[in-house]
């Protein structure tokens, strides 16, 4: 795995980048590298839609049907827990919202503090 990320010559803040998933229990990593919190001066919410936007339209681009996603720069990148929640849920409603080849996401969360965050935000998305 690492031998196949060195050949994608790095990838920018909001790009995605897909890779073989080795002896991982997935058949592909997509790699994208969420923005460093900046006290919101730096489009740090646009960079991280943009990650995960990319990242899903990757996917589907190779026939995935099914995306895990961590909590992207919300460890030591110090994005804001809730607002960073709330931007992945948006963009990952509004992409399957348009009725594409991806038809499961998941959201791993680091600790439970993070999964009541998820479990509110997507509640309040539902409504």
């Amino acid at each position: 795995l690492l031998a196949e990320c060195v050949t994608l010559g790095g990838c920018n803040t909001g790009e995605a980048k897909i890779t073989g998933g080795y002896d991982l229990p997935s058949k592909h990593v997509i790699h994208t590298v969420g923005p460093v919190w900046d006290g919101g001066r730096a489009n740090e919410d646009a960079l991280l839609a943009d990650g995960y936007r990319n990242s899903l339209k990757l996917g589907e681009e190779n026939g995935l049907r099914m995306v895990a996603f961590p909590a992207i720069s919300t460890g030591v990148f110090g994005f804001p827990k809730e607002r960073a929640t709330r931007i992945a849920v948006r963009e990952v409603r509004a992409f399957l919202d348009q009725d594409v080849g991806v038809d499961q996401v998941i959201f791993v969360c680091f600790s439970e503090r993070d999964f009541g965050i998820y479990q509110r935000v997507l509640h309040m998305a539902s409504n």
